[in-house]
C-alpha cells in the first residue's frame, strides 16, 4: 500500500510510485505511435477516412460506465478484504484478553496466544501464494507448512488446546464457549479472505475491457485526423492513459492481497497484532513497519 501526503503539483505530475504508469506506459507509446502513423499517412501518402466524433463520444461514454463499475466491483473486493483483516486484528486482541481471563494455567495460555500470531502469518503467506513464513516459527516452533492447509492446521492446534485445557480442568464450559466463539469469528474472516483470493472478477469482464479499450483508442484517431491534425497523436495518448489506467487500477484492486503498490499491507497488520499480544507473552514489542519509499507491505 503507498502512504504519501496529499501530492503537490510537482507530484501530481512526476510522482511514479504508487502511480500504474509504469505498467501502461508501453501501451500508451504503441497507440500514440499508430496514431502518428495514421496522421503522416492521412497528410503524405492517402487520404483516410474521416470520421464524425458522434460515434466515438457515445462509444466513450459507455465504456467509461463500464470501467466505471468493474472498478467499483474491485474496490468492493479491496474494501471487503480490509475489513475481514480489522476482523482479525480485534479478534486477536479479544482472543487474547480472553485467554488471560479463562486459562488458569500459565504455559497453555501462553501457547494459545502463541497459536494465534503462527495462524495470522500462515493466513498472510497462504494468501500471498508464499511458502511457510519464518515469522511464524518464531512464535511457536511447531513446523505447520508440511500441513495441506497449514493455517487451518494451526486452528485445529489451537482448538486442541482448549479441548485439553477443559478435560484438566483449567477452564470451565462458559470460558471454553467464549473461545470457541472467538476462534470460529477467527475462521469465517479467514473463510472469507480465502472467497476473496480464490474467486477473482470474471474474466469475460477483463476481456471484454481490454479489447474494447484498444478498439477505442486505436479507432479513434480517425475521428480527430480533420479537427486536431498533427495534437491527434497527443489526445490519443491522453485518452489512452485515462482508459488504460483505470483498467490496470482495477487489476490490482480486484487482487487485494497481492505485494502490488495498492495491496494491502499485511505484514504491517501482523506486526500490529504482534505488538498488541507482546505484553500478554511478556516479551518486548517488535518496531512498528514503516513505509519504505512510501510503500507499506
Amino acid at each position: 500500500m503507498i502512504l504519501r501526503d496529499k501530492p503537490g503539483l510537482l507530484q501530481l505530475l512526476f510522482a511514479l510510485r504508487g502511480s500504474v504508469l509504469p505498467h501502461i506506459w508501453p501501451r500508451i507509446v504503441g497507440v500514440t505511435v499508430i496514431a502518428a502513423a495514421l496522421v503522416a499517412v492521412d497528410r503524405y501518402a492517402v487520404t483516410l477516412t474521416h470520421t464524425s466524433a458522434a460515434p466515438f463520444a457515445v462509444f466513450g461514454v459507455a465504456l467509461s460506465l463500464f470501467l466505471g463499475f468493474r472498478n467499483n466491483a474491485a474496490y468492493d473486493r479491496w474494501w471487503e478484504a480490509r475489513k475481514l483483516w480489522g476482523q482479525l486484528v480485534a479478534d486477536s486482541r479479544a482472543l487474547a484478553r480472553e485467554a488471560a481471563l479463562f486459562l488458569e494455567d500459565d504455559t497453555r495460555r501462553e501457547t494459545v496466544q502463541r497459536l494465534t500470531l503462527a495462524f495470522l502469518h500462515h493466513h498472510r503467506a497462504q494468501l500471498r501464494g508464499l511458502p511457510a513464513p519464518q515469522a511464524a516459527r518464531r512464535w511457536h516452533d511447531t513446523d505447520f507448512g508440511p500441513a495441506p492447509h497449514p493455517p487451518c492446521a494451526v486452528l485445529n492446534r489451537l482448538n486442541d488446546e482448549l479441548i485439553a485445557g477443559k478435560q484438566t480442568g483449567q477452564i470451565d464450559g462458559f470460558g471454553l464457549k467464549a473461545l470457541s466463539e472467538r476462534t470460529g469469528r477467527i475462521a469465517l474472516a479467514q473463510a472469507g479472505c480465502e472467497r476473496i483470493a480464490t474467486t477473482p472478477l470474471p474474466y469475460v469482464y477483463s476481456l471484454l475491457v481490454f479489447r474494447t479499450t484498444y478498439l477505442y483508442c486505436l479507432l479513434v484517431p480517425l475521428a480527430l485526423l480533420e479537427p486536431a491534425g498533427w495534437m491527434t497523436p497527443a489526445f490519443v495518448a491522453m485518452i489512452a492513459y485515462v482508459f488504460f489506467g483505470l483498467a490496470e487500477v482495477t487489476e490490482e484492486l480486484a487482487t487485494p492481497f497481492g505485494e502490488t503498490v495498492n495491496g494491502l499491507p499485511l505484514d504491517a497488520m501482523c506486526r500490529t497484532i504482534e505488538i498488541s499480544l507482546a505484553p500478554h507473552l511478556g516479551v518486548e514489542p517488535p518496531e512498528r513497519l514503516s513505509p519504505r519509499n512510501y510503500y507499506l507491505s
